[in-house]
């Protein structure tokens, strides 16, 4: 019992559910990788036992629950934590997909069902319409929307606006694609903190997500996105504005029975067992992330000339 015996903060309704019932899990967290490790956890702890698509004959069931997680400073180290998938250099690569785009013509090229920024800065995507245009039969030139760009002129005009959101989800396409997205909606509103300081409060649903494998670089992009758009509301509006708490629900939080299998969830709790939280997390300033996120972006520059 790592999770309660370190006194964590989660809240579960599990003990009042039916054998086999997805629980409803919330775990807070000050920083990113305290957050995350606590909806691992909880995940691991609580999570009803269910197969999922991608399981292989020798695969044990999944652990799944509905995971809220609240992480309190999303800008505040350490950011980033040391046991996820794709090393620093992925994670630098994978933050300019989100906030940036620069894999967008993957999807373009037919490599990629959809990429996050494509669907939020130019909805519903590069090949949105086609299906539209299957069914009528002609080409469309319809617009396509910047959703983060009237998310952010409508906060600088109201901040405290419930109607700012983003969605990525295209009905046509994705109800019937193998690969639809992950991340579902963003909504943000600006909330008065101080005299002169404004915060700007994310809240991010998905329908589906890998705990140990995507769901941190997830976060760490996505808490990048919300810095740049509270920089961009700041610019239009003229008032300071800095990202505030991130909320991040998940209607399947789920850790996959392959990676029980393969001993990569016991490297994740033997790390947490044996390591204290400063071994386990690297401040974003460190001289080794910065090197691979500046490593990273000349890559990005040379395979784009």
């Amino acid at each position: 019992m790592i999770l309660r015996s370190k006194e964590r903060s989660v809240f579960t309704n599990k003990e009042s559910l039916r054998l086999g019932e997805i629980p409803s899990i919330a775990v807070w967290g000050k920083t990113l990788p305290e957050a995350w490790e606590n909806a691992v956890l909880a995940t691991w702890e609580f999570g009803t036992l269910i197969p999922t698509e991608y399981d292989q004959p020798e695969d044990p069931e999944s652990r799944d629950a509905t995971v809220m997680i609240t992480i309190a400073s999303p800008l505040s180290e350490p950011r980033i934590h040391k046991d996820f998938p794709d090393g620093l250099e992925g994670l630098a690569i994978y933050t300019q997909e989100v906030v940036a785009g620069v894999h967008d013509s993957r999807v373009k090229e037919g490599g990629w069902s959809y990429s996050y920024h494509d669907r939020l800065f130019n909805w519903p995507g590069i090949d949105g319409w086609k299906n539209i245009e299957a069914l009528v039969g002609q080409k469309i030139e319809l617009p396509k929307i910047d959703q983060i760009e009237i998310l952010s002129q409508k906060l600088a005009q109201t901040p405290h606006s419930r109607r700012a959101q983003a969605v990525t989800w295209n009905p046509l396409n994705d109800a019937v694609h193998h690969e639809p997205p992950c991340l579902q909606r963003i909504w943000c509103r600006v909330v008065k903190s101080e005299e002169n300081l404004y915060l700007l409060e994310m809240n991010t649903n998905w329908r589906s997500r890998d705990a140990l494998k995507a769901a941190f670089m997830n976060m760490f992009a996505i808490t990048e996105l919300q810095k740049q758009i509270a920089q961009q509301i700041a610019a239009i509006s003229g008032r300071r504005v800095e990202p505030g708490r991130y909320v991040d629900t998940s209607d399947s939080f789920h850790i996959y029975g392959s990676d029980v299998r393969k001993g990569d969830v016991e490297r994740f709790l033997h790390g947490i067992r044996n390591f204290d939280f400063e071994r386990r997390t690297y401040r974003s300033d460190d001289p080794v992330v910065k090197q691979e996120f500046e490593f990273a972006a000349k890559k990005l520059v040379e395979n784009n000339e």
